[in-house]
């Protein structure tokens, strides 16, 4: 599951606003701002992770680590 900081800090990477991410992601901006603004791991609705993971994946990030272990975020390497 992916935290609340890796979320901004993702978005960050990308230069995306939160409109930019609800577009890509067709999760509406409210929830993107719960998402955010929650400590570790944010309460929700699954799809609703996975749709703002799997937009944030596709335009070029890598999560990494774990809520445990120090949760990061990284580009993706080209292979």
């Amino acid at each position: 599951m992916i935290t609340s900081a890796q979320i901004r800090a993702a978005r960050a990477m990308l230069d995306w606003s939160r409109e930019q991410l609800s577009d890509n992601s067709s999760v509406g901006i409210s929830a993107l701002m719960r998402l955010e603004s929650a400590e570790g791991v944010p309460s929700g609705n699954i799809k609703t992770f996975e749709a703002v993971q799997k937009a944030l994946e596709e335009a070029g990030i890598e999560f990494i680590g774990s809520p445990e272990e120090g949760a990061g975020v990284r580009w993706k390497t080209k292979k």
